[in-house]
């Protein structure tokens, strides 16, 4: 093998666990955000946890976050809750960042 195979097969590698690293820290975002919704709905703890992993599956209805979103929305308007989508958004970010961390440390 080449150096040049060498060095693409590593390049694939760290592209593949990049790329695994990233579902990862994306499905603990949305359990995380679904916590923090759960949490402003009064949901008690197991209900909170089917919560967030209903959203978690929500990610999967179509490409991008905007599923998730539109389910943490919706799901607040129909608790009686106003939350702007600003404040969902930031939250979105905010638990973005918050999950990367831990992929990245092992929690």
């Amino acid at each position: 093998m080449t150096t040049f195979d060498d060095r693409e097969k590593g390049f694939e590698s760290k592209f593949a666990l990049d790329q695994e690293q990233e579902f990862k820290a994306i499905a603990r975002r949305n359990k995380l955000l679904g916590l923090w919704a759960a949490e402003k709905m009064g949901l008690s703890a197991d209900t909170a946890d089917q919560y967030a992993g209903a959203v978690v599956r929500a990610d999967f209805e179509q490409p991008g976050e905007e599923d998730v979103y539109r389910k943490i929305a919706q799901d607040l308007e129909g608790a009686g809750l106003i939350v702007s989508e600003g404040e969902i958004r930031r939250k979105m970010d905010e638990l973005s960042s918050v999950a990367r961390e831990q992929i990245r440390s092992g929690e």
